[in-house]
């Protein structure tokens, strides 16, 4: 599981990397009298695959914003029982979407849809990054759960 963790990190760093050098084709293509066709679609989707992508590793490394100083004031009872009612609910956000997320992947997969800009790249491919880490963070926050329930912190 570490290893599927670990490649949705690299994915989502590849996409801060594709932003930049897409960005930066189009500041020197401006310099140099060309455009890069659907530059800021592809910046669009590639931060859009990042922040997805990202939201696992983030998870596993506690960088997601907390309610830590509600937490920290509560006794380790009831703290437990807030933390597991927090991610059974995220849990169940994070498959619903995980879920309709795939769903609009194989929709327009299946009718063909393309980006509408200069561009024509299959909807399908950026979408997928989208569905790929809302579902790895569906498995982190199972994973915290089990953890939880377990007893680890």
């Amino acid at each position: 599981m570490n290893l599927l963790f670990r490649l949705a990190e690299v994915l989502a760093a590849l996409m801060g990397l594709f932003v930049l050098l897409v960005i930066l084709a189009q500041v020197v293509g401006r310099f140099l009298g060309f455009v890069v066709p659907s530059a800021l679609e592809l910046a669009g989707y590639a931060t859009a695959g990042l922040i997805f992508l990202g939201l696992a590793p983030t998870l596993r490394a506690g960088g997601h914003i907390r309610v830590g100083l509600l937490l920290e004031r509560l006794p380790p009872g009831p703290r437990r029982a807030v933390e597991a009612g927090a991610l059974l609910l995220g849990l169940g956000a994070g498959l619903f979407a995980a879920y309709h997320a795939w769903a609009k992947v194989a929709e327009s997969y299946r009718y063909g849809d393309l980006a509408p800009g200069l561009l024509p790249l299959p909807l399908w491919l950026p979408q997928s990054f989208l569905a790929l880490g809302l579902s790895v963070f569906a498995l982190a926050l199972g994973e915290a759960l089990w953890k939880l329930a377990r007893g680890a912190r």
